[in-house]
């Protein structure tokens, strides 16, 4: 029978079962991530094994190979780890406890379609979750094209991989984010027909020319489905065409004065809602429109202005009316106050079309202004 150990998949740490061999690539069954293993040259005689817990397991005592191929006396130096893999792209996601943020940043560098403000986007909300919301600094995983480790970087391998981390083993009661700033886009539905537009909204990674974008579709399957009781996600999107990029069954459409209505946005029989929790996507404008990035909110740094508005308002809100009081109507009657206020600026105009102004959309209808905003 062929000799297995278990070890951590780099990419979401989950175990996996390794086979014996000088070495060995694994496909994780949970976050299709492949992980290298690379055995020692040394081998290990099987006389020697013995458990030891100091070291969690068992002393593999090595041993040379003889010039006729068998194993030779036992060389006496420190037992090394039998398998190498490579760093994982973070620990298991369970160990971070109750709130947890995904914040993607996309600036394109050196690129005609760059985008200027996506990193300081990032910065803002990391800054924001930290201080103002009490959200761990080792709970939140930042993608940008400026972090040290390639894995880090917004591929979209990479933000499919920290988008299965983000709600893996999410337990009621658990507080996650979803916060990306960059450019987003759409193309025809040809798969499943639940658009009511006909068109699937997408994120676009940084290799998108090459590797494809990431479709609402996608994301829904694998942020919003796997949600259980009682856990909430919180979907911050700064990016164009993004009014139902999560692909949730209810939009809120508010007029100028405020009241609004719950629009049905399912067309077809698949299932687009949660497991029980609840999913609530905030974006930068209806599913036809773009976004801006502008300077008229900080002199000299552009921002986006999904991104301000909503810190801004958050913050605004809750020194008014006080921690657990705001509302999800309020914040984003207060969001669009922000925007429509702001100063006329190099390449910024205040939207004169409310589809141009931030959305709402949830996994489930609830009252607007009594369901309180808890992040």
């Amino acid at each position: 029978m062929e000799n297995r150990s278990r070890e951590t998949c780099s990419w979401c740490g989950r175990q996996l079962l390794v086979p014996s061999g000088a070495q060995v690539m694994i496909k994780c069954s949970v976050c299709q991530g492949i992980t290298q293993f690379v055995r020692t040259v040394e081998v290990h005689d099987a006389r020697r094994n013995r458990l030891n817990p100091a070291i969690g397991g068992f002393d593999f005592g090595p041993v040379s190979y003889s010039s006729s191929g068998s194993p030779g006396q036992a060389s006496s130096h420190s037992p090394r780890p039998l398998m190498r893999p490579r760093p994982p792209l973070m620990a298991n996601a369970s160990v971070y406890g109750r709130k947890r943020a995904l914040l993607c940043g996309v600036s394109y560098m050196g690129r005609k379609y760059n985008v200027k403000g996506s990193v300081n986007d990032v910065h803002l909300m990391k800054d924001f979750l930290v201080q103002k919301m009490g959200f761990p600094v080792n709970s939140i995983l930042v993608l940008t094209e400026y972090e040290a480790d390639s894995l880090r970087f917004p591929t979209k391998r990479n933000i499919q991989m920290a988008m299965r981390w983000l709600v893996e083993g999410c337990q009621p009661g658990d507080s996650l984010v979803f916060h990306y700033s960059g450019h987003g886009s759409r193309q025809r539905d040809d798969n499943d027909g639940d658009e009511m537009d006909g068109f699937d909204e997408t994120l676009c990674p940084l290799d998108f020319e090459k590797e494809g974008m990431i479709l609402d579709d996608e994301i829904n399957a694998t942020i919003v489905r796997p949600l259980p009781q009682g856990t909430t996600l919180h979907a911050i999107i700064d990016s164009s065409y993004s009014g139902t990029v999560l692909d949730l069954p209810f939009l809120c459409r508010m007029n100028r004065e405020g009241n609004y209505m719950w629009e049905d946005q399912r067309v077809s029989s698949v299932y687009k809602g949660t497991s029980g929790g609840l999913a609530i996507s905030i974006s930068a404008c209806d599913d036809n429109h773009t976004c801006e990035v502008t300077n008229a909110f900080a002199r000299n740094t552009l921002i986006g202005a999904l991104t301000y508005s909503f810190i801004q308002a958050v913050q605004n809100e809750i020194a008014s009316a006080g921690t657990g009081l705001l509302t999800y109507g309020s914040l984003l009657c207060a969001m669009r106050h922000i925007i429509r206020q702001a100063k006329t600026a190099t390449r910024f105009k205040a939207p004169t079309n409310l589809s141009k102004e931030p959305q709402l959309s949830s996994s489930e209808k609830f009252d607007a202004y009594s369901k309180r905003f808890v992040l």
